[in-house]
């Protein structure tokens, strides 16, 4: 049991029968009437962000969870397959589970959740950024950047990213993985 002072991100909790990470808090202390903590939770299962705010002092189920790093092998029928890194047993995971699937390449390295009581797999989570090579795009036309222009590019994995108009064919790209968005070239 954890209370409302041991909030902090990345906490996860049971909470109206799912578990939740706190993704953001805020304690506020009102000058009239009692204090209460703002949250953000993103349920583990699904990825739902909901704001919740809990009475200062509250008890909540805290839920005991590891991150451990896995390599992804090969995709299935059966879901994505991973590999972990310090034992070699694989895991199979289901797509629910992985919401970046299409920005994955073999041999991508990923940290899996899992719940440390039930030894469940919750969710697999992506570098923040990935490296992929493009490989079409329409060629940019010269004098058309009058803004911030931008045009579809596909990458390796199969994945449609939109990339500034300079970005050619073959080159290879650094992906922002929580937005979809083009972050930089990669020399």
């Amino acid at each position: 049991m954890a209370t409302t002072a041991d909030f902090r991100n990345g906490l996860c909790i049971e909470f109206n029968g799912d578990l939740w990470l706190i993704t953001e808090f805020q304690h506020v202390k009102p000058g009239k009437g009692p204090a209460f903590v703002r949250t953000k939770l993103k349920n583990i299962k699904t990825g739902k962000v909901v704001d919740n705010t809990f009475t200062a002092g509250v008890k909540v189920t805290t839920a005991r969870v590891e991150q451990r790093p896995h390599q992804f092998i090969f995709k299935d029928d059966y879901g994505y397959n991973f590999m972990d890194m310090n034992t070699f047993e694989q895991v199979t995971l289901n797509e629910k589970l992985v919401p970046f699937a299409d920005l994955m390449k073999e041999g991508q390295e990923v940290t899996i959740l899992f719940h440390a009581e039930t030894e469940t797999p919750l969710t697999a989570e992506l570098p923040t950024y990935v490296e992929l090579v493009i490989t079409y795009t329409e060629p940019g036309i010269k004098g058309d950047t009058a803004t911030n222009a931008s045009k579809p590019a596909t990458v390796e994995t199969g994945a449609t990213i939109s990339v500034p108009l300079f970005i050619g064919q073959d080159e290879k790209i650094k992906v922002d993985t929580r937005t979809y968005t083009y972050a930089e070239r990669v020399k």
